[in-house]
């Protein structure tokens, strides 16, 4: 078992990349490329495990009753994904804010929820608005704002080939979605 895949599904997905290295016109015997297709599978597993894995689990009761807290802020969770449109790696960073409304998460659970959704096939637009959205749930905050800054090899190793463009997504949610004030209030904390 490596990443919730049993050792009969990464040998089925490695048949799968020796099939694709072959038809790509590699000899899949060669010395550089024996081991690849089981080390593709399980690098595959490992990158896309947030399917297997469950929210609950890892905030792991990690939520604590607080009161006085204006706006709790983490930034710059570094993040990997791949694109659900190429199977290209994006990259970049989260940050997150939250209004509690008597409840707050250990810090290190809003990373682990970050990769939970960014372990997957994914776009950036549904993940940022994932995060958010589970944070939003999971701790009933009064508000939640979350900004995403990812680059894309999608757009930069193939395609329009645009080496310096970036993409900034943001999903709000409560006090966040009607207040330019606490929106300004986070972008200016996470700037620095």
């Amino acid at each position: 078992m490596q990443n919730g895949l049993s050792d009969e599904t990464l040998e089925r997905i490695a048949g799968h990349y020796a099939e694709i290295l072959k038809l790509l016109g590699e000899d899949i015997t060669r010395e550089g490329l024996v081991k690849t297709p089981m080390r593709a599978a399980k690098a595959m597993a490992y990158v896309t495990r947030g399917y297997r894995q469950d929210a609950d689990t890892i905030i792991n009761g990690a939520i604590f009753t607080h009161e006085g807290s204006k706006m709790v802020i983490v930034k710059d969770i570094e993040f990997y994904s791949l694109c659900e449109h190429h199977i290209l790696p994006f990259m970049g960073k989260i940050s997150v804010g939250y209004i509690p409304n008597g409840k707050t998460i250990g810090l290190s659970k809003l990373a682990r929820l970050v990769d939970f959704y960014a372990r997957r096939l994914q776009v950036q637009e549904r993940l940022t608005a994932q995060v958010c959205d589970i944070i939003a749930a999971k701790l009933d905050a009064k508000g939640v704002i979350v900004v995403c800054k990812a680059d894309h090899l999608c757009m930069k190793m193939r395609g329009v080939e645009k080496q310096l463009a970036d993409t900034v997504t943001i999903e709000t949610r409560g006090l966040f979605a009607d207040s330019p004030e606490l929106c300004h209030e986070f972008h200016n904390a996470i700037a620095y």
